[in-house]
């Protein structure tokens, strides 16, 4: 993995939802089903509904356990 994806992945790992219910959960602690809604709905544009998107992608593939190790505290 070269340093520019793994610099992404650890913002993704980081990122929080800045509104609605889920106001300051990391995106890796949104439930699937609440993900697949704003597909439906048409994620926002820019980088935070991009990485709304990755983060759908993830764990519809069962891979969010990658993610939780690169969150910091």
């Amino acid at each position: 993995m070269n340093n520019e994806t793994r610099a992404a992945l650890v913002e993704l790992a980081n990122a929080k939802m800045y509104y609605g219910k889920y106001k300051g959960k990391y995106l890796v602690q949104l439930p699937e089903a609440y993900l697949v809604w704003y597909k439906n709905k048409g994620f926002p544009s820019g980088k935070h509904g991009e990485q709304l998107a990755m983060m759908l992608e993830i764990k519809s593939n069962g891979l969010e356990e990658l993610i939780w190790p690169l969150i910091r505290k």
